[in-house]
């Protein structure tokens, strides 16, 4: 059945074919890999489907509903030989290498903290009872699964699983949460996470030390600059921007896709787990 949505802009970006079945395209020789951009709910299941039928993938966040859902795509993805990305655009930013650099150079770490809250553009029709997947809970919905992932992934993969968590919520009338604060508890200190659908402010993500302090000031999902503190004297890191937010992450997959490098895309997996299994843990502390 023809897609005029999808022809229109298959014409736009001189694309060749366009394809309304799933099956078909999975068994076209012409593609290597595919790219699963769905509604958080289906996301295993298009994913597991694609790596059993010899596809890469590039998976969009949240990876998956469940730890047990990741640790299956990991493993049939090693099992086939296929490359399984996790597509976040801010752990493929040069603000994010920069941040993870410094992060030495401003001592013993006592706190960090992080704020993503941008109103949605679904919320009115929420509240008037026309529920969109991102604010239905069956379709893995919600503040925390949605924009709450990148302020936490930069927090796992920058300072490791904390050893402790809970997420207080704005819980709406169908019992998804449209804003709440996440604390995470680590050994030494505690990170305090905001996050909201239904409100917005000035939005960051900060680690502070004993020597200084690293701030990505703006939404987290695009990290343009970082503002770097050490021993009183404050610098700004802005390298020049791409086109695009997401350049950076394709043209990582395609390096590691190219240079067949197995030991990268592995060690990103495994930051991807460890999110994934904190990202759990904060919902099944959830109140």
């Amino acid at each position: 059945m023809p897609d005029p949505k999808g022809e229109e802009f298959a014409k736009k970006y001189n694309i060749e074919k366009v394809y309304t079945d799933y099956d078909e395209l999975l068994g076209s020789d012409d593609i290597d890999t595919v790219y699963v951009g769905l509604i958080n709910s289906v996301h295993f299941e298009y994913t597991k489907k694609a790596l059993l039928a010899g596809k890469n993938v590039i998976l969009e966040k949240p990876f998956t509903t469940t730890v047990e859902e990741t640790r299956e795509l990991i493993q049939l993805a090693r099992e086939k030989g296929c490359y399984l990305f996790e597509a976040i655009t801010n752990r493929h930013s040069k603000i994010y290498d920069r941040f993870k650099q410094e992060l030495s150079n401003i001592g013993r770490i006592r706190m960090g903290m992080g704020n993503y809250s941008q109103y949605s553009s679904r919320y009115d029709r929420y509240l008037k009872g026309d529920v969109a997947p991102a604010f239905d809970p069956s379709a893995f919905g919600g503040a925390l699964n949605d924009l709450g992932i990148y302020n936490l992934s930069l927090a796992v993969s920058l300072l490791g699983k904390p050893s402790s968590m809970h997420y207080d919520a704005n819980i709406g009338f169908n019992g998804v949460d449209t804003s709440g604060v996440v604390t995470l508890r680590y050994d030494d200190f505690i990170v305090t996470l905001s996050v909201a659908k239904d409100s917005e402010s000035p939005c960051y993500f900060t680690v502070q030390g004993e020597k200084g302090y690293l701030r990505i000031p703006g939404k987290p999902n695009e990290a343009e600059k970082l503002e770097i503190c050490k021993n009183g004297e404050v610098s700004l890191y802005e390298p020049e921007p791409d086109l695009n937010r997401m350049v950076q992450e394709f043209r990582d997959f395609a390096d590691m896709l190219h240079n067949r490098d197995w030991d990268t895309m592995s060690a990103q997996l495994d930051t991807t787990l460890d999110v994934m299994s904190t990202l759990i843990s904060i919902r099944e502390n959830m109140s």
